[in-house]
């Protein structure tokens, strides 16, 4: 979209909302704080208002002033008692990011504001914000050339995107980082750099998984495993909500319900299951009540302005609610996890967190409550720690999971989070509705999410809200495979939802549709391994298959798995491709252009992509048999690599992986590949590699050993 269209409705709801007739000019110091990085820093700014950054890793160092060169420049204005930031762009910049945002791939000509909301349905103000804010966009220009801003503060915002950037806080001054690169992959790179990167996940976290609000008693859950193993359709994790609990009481477990949780958990471990549970922050006000009589000795509760301790009605009715400001409140946390994970509970669930709260002003706490701080966070109100209240429960909730597991690989889910949260958990997009236009719109939510640092990502499938028709679980089943979080997930006021649940057809268009995502785990864990290490998303906009190409710019139909895959729904009309001889594949025998729901999955030239046969669930992932797939380039040639590990635990920081490298070259009319380790201590153990080359004329077969290169005589 270029930056004109709906120029005249920014501009009005812009000069509108800031007040035209009485805004003022700040002067702002300017300082390089990385290679062709620049903090700019309003005159009227005051570090005590909004430092210590709860969006980067750590406080930047200042290297001197920025060049003559510099090409991005950031104007501070004040208005009607709103700080603004206003960053101008050239025409026919494509702008993007924002996080976790509704709408269409590119932000140009949007509105969006930055306020953590319990959002169910995307009903609420019409959409404009949900469950987490992101500062933060990025800006590509005609040319390829690429930066990212990013606005330090946690205070309300509006980031609007016309003929400039801007962003309008309710809070104090505040500083803007801006980052200049040649492509944009290198600028999400920078940005990782500055909040962080995802930990490597356990393998187990990124197969398959079912949910619903909710499953009990526990012999539900024992049928849902059951039924998923009987039927032969690939799942690794099962989810609890809120109904195992004792009466929504956090940290509990229902007599009635769950009696037994570590029996449950062993049966579900026994079948290759692991599973999740949800905590919210809300705790209920009773004296015995062990979490709440605890937490009140301790005194980590947030306070009302008059300091006394604040109460919010939640599930389980009136509530208190954690200061994760506080570093007491943060050792308390994390401290209930050491009972619970003792259960044999894989994962947590944290949810509500915006915090949600029933009777609060505007769903949450009011502004003026106060957080008392500590270990180097100011004491301040609401309106400043609202935005991260979800980010420092998760970084608890971390912490407690890992020292009560210290040798297993923590996996936290959360729904509200803000920038830099990606170092602590995944994440989904809340309660969406069972409709197309939400089956499609989770495309470009998942991809601005990526482009904002958060590459652990995915929506409902299915959808939350309403009833959902066979058909529209048949088409987001076998989209919704290819999110980096894969999860169905329903109201409990819905009919069932797991696969089987639309009779046999759709049933097995699930079944198919899960298979291929677990044929593809090796690229996948990959993909991860490669996001731990550098920031990069998993899942792609198209543009990233060549950002010169400017037609592809607003392409969010289809997208891309790594570099190297592209995603084409069944529905995706009039759509933009890359230049190059991208192949259709098939991964489990399915014929994708002549099927109704499955997308085509296409291989970019000069790629070798691994992949492993079909696992019920990745308890028994193996790489005893391993298929490379091959689209050989115009030269004859083509490459690939392969992260390999035990998938659970941290001894591969000590060595223990491998890195295998793939080399297909074509000498005298003979394909030879070579396999060769690259890094690492682990070998990959394989007994068998088969290999498939993609041609015009069909596809080329061999099978060989790792050590030993494999020839294919081209026909």
């Amino acid at each position: 979209m270029n930056c004109n269209i709906k120029k005249s409705f920014i501009i009005g709801v812009t000069l509108m909302f800031i007040g035209v007739a009485n805004f003022l000019f700040a002067q702002s110091k300017v300082v390089m704080i990385g290679d062709s990085v620049a903090a700019y820093y309003p005159e009227s700014f005051d570090a005590s208002q909004t430092l210590p950054s709860l969006a980067l890793l750590n406080e930047p160092k200042e290297l001197g002033a920025a060049p003559d060169s510099w090409k991005e420049k950031v104007s501070f204005y004040s208005a009607d008692k709103k700080n603004i930031a206003k960053i101008k762009i050239d025409q026919h910049t494509n702008v993007y990011g924002s996080g976790e945002v509704t709408g269409s791939l590119d932000r140009n000509g949007t509105v969006r504001k930055l306020w953590n909301t319990d959002n169910y349905g995307y009903v609420v103000d019409h959409a404009l914000r949900l469950y987490q804010s992101h500062p933060w966009v990025l800006c590509v220009r005609e040319d390829g050339s690429s930066f990212g801003v990013l606005a330090d503060n946690t205070y309300r915002q509006e980031l609007s995107v016309g003929d400039d950037i801007q962003f309008i806080s309710d809070g104090p001054a505040f500083r803007v980082i801006v980052i200049e690169r040649q492509t944009p992959q290198k600028v999400l790179q920078a940005l990782a750099d500055l909040t962080g990167k995802i930990e490597l996940p356990p393998l187990w976290s990124i197969g398959f998984q079912q949910c619903r609000f909710s499953y009990y008693p526990d012999a539900r859950v024992k049928e849902i495993a059951d039924t998923f193993r009987l039927k032969k359709i690939p799942c690794d994790v099962i989810w609890m909500d809120i109904h195992y609990m004792n009466d929504y009481r956090i940290f509990t477990f229902s007599p009635k319900y769950f009696p037994r949780p570590k029996e449950v958990n062993d049966y579900l471990h026994a079948y290759g299951f692991k599973s999740i549970w949800m905590i919210d922050p809300g705790v209920k006000v009773e004296k015995g009540y062990f979490i709440y009589d605890s937490g009140t000795k301790e005194d980590v509760w947030v306070k009302n302005e008059k300091r006394e301790t604040y109460l919010g009605k939640v599930w389980p009715g009136d509530c208190v609610f954690p200061d994760f400001t506080q570093p007491k409140t943060v050792k308390w946390w994390g401290g209930l996890y050491k009972d619970f994970m003792a259960t044999g509970v894989d994962g947590v669930w944290n949810d509500m967190n915006e915090p949600a709260i029933f009777d609060g002003p505007g769903g949450t706490m009011p502004l003026s409550n106060i957080h008392a701080g500590g270990d180097g966070l100011p004491s301040s109100t609401h309106a400043r720690y609202h935005n991260v209240y979800g980010r420092l429960m998760v970084e608890a909730s971390r912490k407690g999971i890992l020292n009560a597991n210290p040798d297993k690989r923590p996996f936290v889910l959360t729904r509200s989070n803000f920038i830099g949260g990606q170092r602590f958990a995944a994440t989904w997009t809340g309660d969406n509705r069972a409709e197309w236009a939400h089956l499609k719109m989770s495309i470009p939510m998942s991809l601005n999410l990526g482009l904002s640092g958060q590459p652990f990502s995915g929506s409902d499938i299915g959808g939350f809200q309403k009833k959902c028709s066979a058909e529209l679980y048949g088409q987001w089943i076998a989209l919704g495979v290819f999110y980096p979080f894969s999860r169905a997930h329903t109201d409990k006021w819905n009919s069932s939802q797991e696969p089987w649940s639309f009779g046999q057809k759709i049933e097995e268009v699930a079944r198919t549709a899960i298979s291929r995502r677990y044929r593809l785990l090796p690229y996948l864990y990959t993909l991860f391994y490669e996001s731990s290490k550098n920031g990069m998303p998993v899942m792609r906009p198209l543009f990233f298959a060549d950002f010169k190409d400017t037609k592809l710019r607003e392409e969010d139909q289809v997208f891309m798995l790594g570099n190297d895959l592209i995603i084409v729904p069944k529905w995706a009309k009039n759509i933009k491709m890359p230049k190059g001889n991208w192949r259709s594949i098939s991964l489990v025998g399915e014929d994708s252009k002549n099927d109704a729901y499955q997308p085509d999955i296409q291989l970019r030239e000069g790629t070798i992509l691994p992949l492993s046969n079909v696992f019920q669930s990745t308890a028994t992932y193996s790489l005893d048999t391993l298929t490379l797939l091959i689209n050989l380039d115009t030269l004859g040639k083509a490459t690939g690599e392969i992260y390999y590990d035990k998938g659970e635990g941290f001894d591969y920081k000590n060595g223990d992986y491998a890195i295998i490298k793939f080399k297909a070259e074509t000498k005298n009319n003979k394909v030879i590949i070579a396999i060769s380790k690259a890094e690492g201590n682990r070998n990959l153990e394989n007994k068998l590699i088969i290999v498939n080359i993609i041609t015009d004329k069909g596809i080329l077969k061999a099978k060989g050993k790792e050590n030993i290169p494999i020839e294919i005589i081209k026909p």
